[in-house]
């Protein structure tokens, strides 16, 4: 009796013990903005985290997608409940530089003891989330850049056996598919980062005055008084023509679904649809990544980086932000970039995460062959500080659905197919329908600007 009670005795003050020490943890949470299987991606890198040490324990949300996630933080911030780290997305970066609510990340990992080799960033997806300076504001996460993805087999019973690398050879590969009975070469959709910010930053054209807006808060749209005018005639003749296919969700059908079904040969979208494709494919479909293809004769600048960063908040303790930084220190390491981009799609954010991959084989395995060419084309060129460091453009959000409403009322108008001259009549519909989107996006700037009247961008 007394070594059952000695026992239990035990067991009691070992249990005591344990729960103690989960009480000791540091606890913080992080918001972000994916869902689905990639919102399950994130849960699992904050269980990795939690498992490799005893001294913090984060929590991580999904508020459903990367507009919530923005907004629901913006009013948890104002009443004092808002989380530690936030996911944003690229289109909310400036919003978040002048909001004056987060702690840099520079300043966050060397105040809690990390020296961190900054110089490390691929600079294409580092100077995205830095200051003039070159200082990190926030963490780049789950980065991407778009790539050109082809169906091997209807490349090759055209005679074809490499990617097109200009729009004139997309063009012509498009012409033969169709010659051959195939109904859909490429899938086209209404996607404004990959085709009219990556257009842009590949053939060095500005997006807006004032370098993109990097040179102030006075900027304005640009989109229909440079290539992007030829670009989107181009989309819009070869739609009409057939040889490009519309798929939109609400059509019931993706550039993805399409791609990875093996109806559609060719589309462009993230590297972080590699995986997609891989794991939904039908059987026996045979598919290569390129850089996006540029009109011919065009001295090629890099891509843009895509996805998001992860922002520390104000607001919270000296402790959490002991916590915050060993997290963000953790996600750092190139055995978890393996795993972010082994699981997920995205790319490695730093040149030791990719050589690591490297090391390891990731791209000789055939599952992820092809997701090196994302890096290649962020890397196709030094930053180029008129056209490559993306856009620092306030309401980015809203300006990307002008865009992409600009975009569809292009793609869907049946008139001009019937006119006398219909290559002219296309033309006159794409520069009218960009004039007027490029008037609502300026509107949208000049609310921002006065927004933040007198500030001066970091």
């Amino acid at each position: 009796m007394k070594l059952r009670n000695l026992a239990a005795a035990a067991v009691l003050l070992l249990s005591t013990a344990v729960s103690a020490h989960a009480a000791d943890k540091i606890k913080i949470e992080m918001w972000h903005g994916l869902s689905g299987d990639l919102g399950d991606a994130v849960g699992e890198v904050c269980s990795r985290f939690n498992a490799s040490q005893n001294d913090f324990e984060i929590a991580c949300t999904s508020q459903g997608s990367y507009d919530a996630a923005l907004q629901n933080t913006i009013a948890a911030y104002r009443a004092g409940k808002a989380p530690t780290i936030v996911q944003v997305f690229d289109a909310g970066t400036l919003d978040m530089m002048l909001s004056n609510a987060f702690v840099p990340a520079h300043d966050l990992m060397s105040k809690n003891g990390y020296t961190i080799d900054w110089s490390k960033y691929v600079s294409s997806i580092s100077d995205y989330y830095a200051n003039s300076k070159g200082e990190l504001y926030s963490f780049p996460f789950n980065s991407s850049s778009a790539l050109f993805y082809w169906n091997k087999d209807a490349f090759a019973k055209i005679g074809m056996t490499e990617a097109p690398k200009t729009w004139e050879e997309v063009q012509t590969a498009a012409e033969k598919m169709k010659a051959a009975g195939i109904d859909c070469p490429l899938a086209l959709n209404d996607d404004t980062w990959a085709l009219m910010e990556q257009f842009d930053a590949i053939h060095s054209q500005p997006t807006a005055t004032l370098d993109n807006g990097y040179g102030g808060l006075g900027a304005e749209m640009q989109i229909n008084k440079n290539k992007f005018v030829d670009y989107a005639t181009y989309l819009k003749t070869n739609l009409d023509r057939g040889l490009f296919k519309l798929r939109l969700p609400a059509g019931g059908s993706t550039i993805v679904q399409s791609f990875a079904k093996g109806e559609c040969m060719m589309m462009m979208t993230s590297v972080a649809d590699h995986g997609t494709v891989g794991r939904t494919q039908v059987e026996g479909l045979h598919f290569g990544t390129a850089m996006l293809p540029v009109y011919a004769g065009t001295k090629r600048l890099n891509s843009l980086v895509g996805g998001a960063s992860l922002w520390t908040l104000k607001g919270h303790s000296d402790a959490e932000y002991k916590a915050a930084a060993a997290f963000l220190n953790f996600i750092g390491q190139p055995e978890s970039e393996l795993f972010w981009s082994t699981r997920t799609g995205y790319i490695p954010v730093t040149k030791t995460g990719f050589a690591f991959l490297e090391s390891k084989g990731f791209y000789k395995d055939p599952k992820y062959a092809g997701r090196e060419i994302a890096l290649a084309s962020l890397t196709a060129s030094p930053v180029d500080p008129h056209f490559s460091r993306g856009n620092r453009l306030g309401g980015f959000v809203q300006i990307r659905k002008e865009i992409r409403d600009a975009l569809n009322n292009i793609y869907n108008n049946t008139d001009v197919a019937k006119a006398a001259d219909p290559a002219k009549a296309t033309r006159a519909l794409v520069q009218s329908e960009l004039d007027n989107a490029v008037a609502r996006s300026n509107d949208i700037l000049r609310r921002f600007e006065k927004t933040y009247a007198g500030r001066q961008l970091p």
